[in-house]
């Protein structure tokens, strides 16, 4: 049996962070509780806006269309983020959110959330979520290209694990779509993904998974405590 990183669950993040949990429970109140598959859209580019989600648990995918009519990765959320707020007040989606796991989602209408802002006193906390996303509207390779391989693929690694509620530090992505989303070789992750196993940062075996999350977080250069 595989021995898996183990961490202490995490902290609040993301706008519940900025919210606190009483406000954050009732933007969850304002919606309705939704259920999704792993794999399962979310949201989809180019749909008509008019509601968002609070992502309360499990992890999604945000991606984008490139120009031969692949995807590619923007960014990552979990719970206590947001997504689909922007296209909540008008216009149309610009980006797909797929499951990474099974997760919960509760569905706010735009009219409900301007609600809870005001009612809340929440738009300060809003204003500051929004701009930390604004360096998101590239594709994650692109704001990883400064980066030697090992490192971006640590990065996207870290990550996903930073996300995990389920302390179980599997990573849910094949070597092929981990390659997609940093715009590498499927040889070349695979390559680092060799390397890493024989220094004991991630398991053998079909799966991946994260044995030494803190070696990990010094490969992503990191600087954090696990």
């Amino acid at each position: 049996m595989c021995r898996h990183a183990s961490r202490p669950p995490l902290p609040p993040r993301g706008f519940a962070a900025l919210l606190g949990p009483e406000r954050w429970n009732a933007l969850l109140d304002a919606g309705r509780l939704r259920t999704y598959r792993r794999g399962a859209v979310l949201l989809r580019q180019g749909d008509h806006g008019g509601f968002l989600l609070a992502v309360h648990g499990g992890r999604v995918a945000v991606v984008g269309g490139d120009e031969d009519g692949g995807e590619v990765l923007l960014a990552l959320r979990g719970s206590g983020d947001l997504v689909g707020e922007l296209a909540a007040a008008s216009g149309a989606r610009t980006a797909t959110v797929r499951a990474v796991d099974a997760c919960t989602a509760h569905v706010v209408a735009a009219t409900a959330f301007r609600a809870f802002l005001i009612r809340h006193e929440a738009h300060g906390a809003y204003a500051e979520y929004l701009a930390a996303k604004l360096s998101e509207t590239v594709p994650y390779s692109e704001r990883q290209t400064h980066r030697p391989p090992r490192t971006r693929l640590c990065r996207l690694l870290w990550d996903l694990l930073r996300l995990d509620e389920q302390s179980d530090s599997r990573i849910p992505l094949s070597q092929e779509t981990l390659a997609r989303a940093l715009g590498m070789a499927r040889s070349t992750v695979a390559e680092h993904v060799a390397a890493l196993r024989r220094e004991g940062v991630l398991t053998t075996g079909p799966r991946l998974a994260v044995l030494d999350a803190a070696r990990l977080a010094r490969h992503a250069e990191v600087d954090v405590v696990v």
